[in-house]
């Protein structure tokens, strides 16, 4: 009796043991099959875009690598193959789009790197793939259909010619970004016999360099539009009282801030103020604003964080705080300071005051389609969200409006649609030397296009920036 309860405590043990191996064995295989489900969602295509993966090169003598194209249907990178089977990478606009369509040879970088799989992915139907396999001829990839608008990138891209610097348009509504230029460029045709002439570029030229994502300029007067935002948010009922009287500079606990070249400006309200980008009263602003408050702010609209893009790009930043003394309170509220800001953000802040305060997520691909036009994948819009409040918008929309109407964007009021804007004159060197900044959107009404212009070390926002905006907007919207 004794021995077999003794076996029926060694039975049930052996059984737990056993049900307590099954479940580990199940847990184990459930993780392992969860993990590849997480793997090929999120991770696989940034493991075969790596351009070290050898994948790349099996699936290039299987597939012919497909063609990149602009929203307007222009070829904006294609492959030649020829009698010997030989690719060849071309690229038609040579110059034009090369930091953001990217390129093959010499490091891939772009929309090259960042849709290398799908341009190397053919889902023509069964039937054709397996012809075409027995014909001995390489499937055709899926072409890329970027949010590019090939004509208003060409106009851009005229517009800065002869200049460093940058440009970025977006659609408010959706984040597309419609162009995107850098200047110096190169021609990603001819960029292995150039190479070595591409790398040993000065600092100041950089070529390789995408500005519009990568370069970090101090933002000048066009910050003033999150320093206006602030003081409105920390004063709902108050703000249209605001007035200050200006005499081309003042002096804040001894440090003394100028307006561009001691313009004496006179009384001015907060619109006013914006208008004619006075550095003393945005000064006088920041005295009073909350710091911490205000940090918040600027992070909310990305200064200090990552970006949710599938590009290349540089983290804008902003360091002021409640410990940051009236000197450097003072020269980071008119734009000045420790800040810095990359075009592309410089973009975003506009295009989150054109849509009413809600900030999109930036975007260049539009869909992928296979050799026969047929959608494959298709991108949507995402949102970063409200960002500020709609009534804040609005009101900052207005004054960027007084900026063109009445201020240092006059230029643009000649249109035949109204215009909201911000020019900026950033100093860079005890000289005066300053980018030319300006950025806006249009209609401003019912904005179609935000746009972000800097020309490095050129001047005024008004003299050198505007101009560059008045071509896109009249290439996009008509004059």
């Amino acid at each position: 009796m004794q021995e077999q309860k003794q076996l029926q405590r060694e039975s049930r043990r052996g059984n737990k043991q056993i049900m307590v191996l099954t479940y580990s064995i199940t847990l184990i295989f459930l993780g392992m099959i969860g993990y590849f489900v997480y793997f090929m969602v999120t991770q696989s295509q940034d493991i075969i875009n790596n351009p070290y993966n050898k994948r790349q090169e099996v699936l290039a003598k299987k597939v012919q690598r497909g063609e990149i194209r602009s929203v307007d249907g222009e070829v904006l990178a294609r492959t030649e193959t020829d009698e010997e089977g030989n690719d060849t990478r071309i690229y038609p606009y040579g110059k034009v789009f090369c930091h953001v369509v990217g390129r093959t040879a010499n490091s891939m970088t772009g929309i090259e790197k960042d849709q290398c799989y799908p341009l190397l992915t053919s889902h023509l139907n069964p039937f054709e793939q397996l012809l075409n396999t027995f014909q001995g001829e390489k499937n055709p990839g899926d072409n890329v259909v970027t949010t590019l608008d090939a004509s208003l990138q060409q106009a851009a891209y005229d517009a800065l010619a002869g200049c460093r610097g940058a440009v970025v348009a977006l659609e408010p509504s959706t984040g597309k970004i419609l162009a995107m230029v850098s200047n110096p460029s190169y021609d990603p045709n001819t960029v292995e016999a150039d190479w070595d002439s591409l790398v040993e570029d000065s600092e100041e030229e950089s070529a390789l360099l995408n500005r519009a994502t990568q370069g970090l300029y101090p933002p000048g007067s066009t910050f003033k539009i999150l320093t206006a935002m602030e003081y409105m948010m920390e004063n709902p009922d108050s703000y249209s009282e605001f007035s200050y009287r200006c005499k081309g500079s003042d002096s804040f606990s001894g440090n003394q801030i100028n307006c561009y070249g001691s313009e004496v400006h006179g009384t001015l309200d907060l619109k006013s103020a914006l208008a004619k980008s006075c550095n003393g009263a945005f000064a006088k602003i920041g005295t009073t604003l909350d710091l911490t408050s205000f940090k918040k702010l600027a992070e909310k609209f990305l200064f200090n964080q990552k970006l949710s893009v599938s590009f290349e790009y540089s983290k804008s930043t902003f360091s002021l705080d409640k410990d940051s003394d009236m000197g450097e309170l003072t020269q980071t509220v008119i734009g000045q300071g420790k800040t810095t800001v990359t075009p592309l953000e410089n973009a975003m802040i506009a295009a989150t005051v054109a849509n009413g305060g809600e900030m999109m997520v930036p975007y260049v691909v539009d869909h992928v389609e296979n050799a026969n036009g047929k959608t494959v994948t298709e991108y949507n819009p995402k949102s970063n969200g409200q960002i500020v409040d709609e009534w804040v918008a609005e009101e900052t929309g207005e004054m960027m409006e007084a900026v063109v109407n009445s201020g240092t964007g006059y230029s643009l009021s000649t249109l035949s649609y109204s215009v909201a804007g911000k020019t900026g004159s950033a100093e860079i060197d005890s000289e005066g030397t300053s980018h030319a900044w300006f950025v806006g959107y249009a209609p401003a009404k019912d904005p179609k296009i935000a746009v972000s212009i800097v020309i490095e070390g050129a001047g005024t926002g008004s003299q050198y920036a505007v101009p560059v905006a008045k071509k896109m907007l009249e290439n996009y919207l008509g004059s």
